[in-house]
């Protein structure tokens, strides 16, 4: 197996050159020949390498370039002289290249250290990656020029090495000696500034790419060359795996893991025991360190963590679209039941979706202990309530008022019924009863024997002033 993501260094080489003999460079699409007019856009910068000599009958230079040449290059003019491969006589443009963005992995291709193109293996990158990440190894090619926009929403962007113009520049104070002579400000454009940093990644765990900030651009270069659109998927609910633009269909792992983890070491032991197998011969794999968003409950969000994402996609059709990756995802997740902790991985997940199902969470495993989990689970849901609680005395959730019939409550309410009716209340300083209502009874001055005294006395009538 060719494995380059697996190397320690990751060499990444920009495909586009600006080029005199490139014919893509040129409007009519080929190189210009003697009898041509060749003109350059006045207000474009360009930086222009030059191979061999060339005849030509005119050229329109730019007010801000220059023509790097190669041994033996150069330019003359036509004498005239009739060239059966050049009768046109036309006006040839060289053609635009402001477009060319740093985070177009369309523009990037894997290398070997020396610059070859290394063939396609079983390994892959998840788009984000596919740009050189902060700890990769950049390549220009020998004998070209180039002129690359580095706009980005990242300050500065990091590289351990970039590699132009046969020169290999590994520490920062060549890259910055490179950036004060006059071909930089040519050759790089935009808002961003690349760093050499001359180191790689410290922690054998992995590094993330660092490219997440500028996923955005990644993804809008990536739908721009292939029609403004994510292919439709086969499967019925694809898998977006991070740092990937279009859904998957396959599976999908996540790893947590401890110190003792290494990266490279697993790999390694995936491809050798696992992905190595015949029967997963189509099957490619991208595994890398990727910074997942967590959650609180599920709802509310929390700072990201590390997690080792493992992709697996397969090449099959129809209703087998996905089936084997899913056969080597639950392998790998058998593996780490048995063997994950002498790897420092403490849990894993899986997550499939094939041509005959939905994506969904089909496997987990975990070395933690069911207490643990139960522990958790029990604080989580207190914190829950209490934040119900807090909301509430805080005034800010009200809750439904539910009556609940208690059995003493209807005890209570037989033993002290409500009186039939209102039949006001005792005077204790006038002794009569109040009038009936019913009109045939009499009224209380006939009711009331004629011997009937008034006990109260009133100050203001002495009643012995009555008597005679």
């Amino acid at each position: 197996l060719l494995l380059p993501a697996a190397a320690a260094a990751v060499y990444k080489q920009w495909i586009p050159n600006t080029n005199f003999e490139t014919s893509s460079n040129w409007d009519k699409g080929r190189v210009p020949c003697a009898s041509d007019v060749v003109r350059f856009e006045k207000n474009k910068v360009i930086s222009v390498f030059v191979r061999s000599p060339h005849m030509l009958t005119d050229m329109y230079l730019p007010l801000n370039g220059e023509f790097v040449l190669a041994s033996g290059a150069g330019f003359a003019a036509f004498d005239g002289s009739w060239d059966p491969d050049c009768d046109s006589g036309a006006t040839v443009k060289f053609t635009d290249a402001e477009h060319h963005t740093w985070f177009d992995p369309t523009l990037w291709q894997a290398v070997s250290p020396h610059g070859e193109l290394e063939p396609r293996g079983r390994i892959f990158s998840v788009d984000e990656e596919c740009v050189p990440c902060h700890y990769d190894d950049v390549i220009f090619q020998p004998e070209t020029s180039f002129r690359v926009n580095v706009d980005s929403s990242q300050r500065v962007i990091h590289l351990r090495s970039i590699s132009l113009m046969g020169q290999e520049l590994r520490s920062p104070e060549a890259w910055a000696g490179y950036l004060r002579g006059p071909s930089a400000l040519l050759q790089f454009h935009g808002n961003g500034t690349l760093e050499v940093t001359g180191t790689g990644c410290p922690d054998k765990s992995g590094c993330a790419c660092g490219n997440a900030p500028d996923g955005h651009r990644i993804c809008a270069a990536l739908l721009r060359a292939s029609g403004r659109q994510c292919p439709a998927p086969a499967c019925q609910s694809p898998l977006q795996p991070h740092g990937h633009c279009c859904g998957v269909c396959g599976a999908t792992i996540n790893l947590d893991f401890t110190p003792d983890f290494d990266l490279q070491k697993y790999r390694d032991r995936l491809v050798q025991a696992l992905l190595s197998q015949p029967k997963y011969a189509g099957v490619r794999m991208a595994i890398s360190k990727v910074h997942k968003a967590q959650t609180f409950l599920g709802v509310i969000p929390r700072s990201s963590s590390p997690v080792i994402q493992i992709v697996l996609i397969d090449d099959g059709a129809g209703a087998q679209t996905g089936t084997t990756a899913e056969q080597l995802a639950a392998d790998i997740m058998e593996d780490v039941a048995q063997h994950g902790e002498a790897f420092g991985i403490s849990s894993g997940k899986m997550e499939v979706a094939t041509g005959s199902t939905f994506s969904g969470q089909v496997g987990s495993h975990t070395s933690s202990s069911i207490a643990v989990r139960t522990i958790l689970g029990l604080l989580f849901s207190l914190l829950f309530l209490g934040g119900i609680l807090f909301l509430y005395r805080k005034g800010k959730l009200r809750l439904p008022t539910l009556r609940i019939p208690w059995p003493w409550d209807r005890a209570e309410d037989t033993a002290s019924p409500a009186p039939a009716g209102d039949k006001g209340f005792d005077n204790p300083m006038f002794d009569v009863e109040p009038p009936s209502a019913d009109p045939g009874e009499e009224t209380p001055q006939e009711m009331a024997p004629k011997d009937h005294q008034v006990f109260y006395l009133n100050p203001l009538y002495d009643a012995s002033e009555t008597e005679t």
